[in-house]
């Protein structure tokens, strides 16, 4: 009985933690924060949820973060001007169109000539400029995420700065998760508490 009060103590804490987190990730987010990508480099990130507009895509320097000929999401550098040298923001996009885009680069041209001149045709795309909806990668639970990108693309070659901010795409704050875990961690404290207090039975005398 013992092992199982500490049980569902030790449940009820990580269901604490994780609902103050994600409830506290929604609470500062109720809609995105938008701001030119210049000042998120220049500034950093006000929040967690962002919408950064005036930046160019880097579709060329781009890199696979499945590791496999499957690819599933793209790394794209995010620069304040389609010639710039250098960037501060990485994105994490699985949008179709770039993944196709990106697919037949790698995959359906034969040579080197080939490469090159669908670069030449599609330089608008790879250099498109393009506004950004998405999550800051950060936090204890996405830091594991983030140092695997961060190996992964000094691994392949890209110079990525060591203050890099990775954004993905797509991502929204949890609506309603946190709340959900609050709800169940103290229904399990109360519970806990319910058997505390609860006598074990005597033990008759001889």
């Amino acid at each position: 009985m013992k092992r199982f009060r500490f049980t569902l103590l030790a449940i009820c804490l990580v269901l604490l933690w994780l609902g103050w987190t994600d409830a506290s990730l929604s609470l500062r987010n109720p809609e995105p924060a938008t701001l030119p990508l210049a000042e998120l480099q220049r500034e950093g990130a006000p929040r967690e949820w962002l919408h950064v507009t005036g930046g160019y895509q880097d579709l060329q320097n781009a890199i696979s973060t499945s590791g496999t000929v499957k690819l599933e999401a793209f790394l794209v550098p995010m620069k304040t001007s389609p010639h710039a040298d250098t960037f501060r923001v990485l994105v994490e996009t699985r949008d179709p169109q770039i993944l196709d885009l990106l697919r037949t680069y790698y995959f359906k041209l034969d040579s080197p000539a080939e490469q090159q001149r669908f670069l030449t045709e599609h330089a608008e795309a790879f250099h498109a400029r393009r506004d950004v909806t998405g999550m800051l990668i950060t936090g204890l639970i996405a830091s594991g995420n983030r140092d695997k990108l961060m190996t992964l693309a000094k691994q392949l070659g890209m110079q990525v700065p060591e203050d890099v901010i990775f954004i993905s795409e797509g991502k929204e704050p949890p609506s309603w998760r946190g709340f959900l875990f609050l709800a169940l961690a103290l229904a399990g404290l109360v519970k806990f508490g319910m058997m505390l207090r609860r006598k074990e039975p005597a033990t008759p005398e001889k």
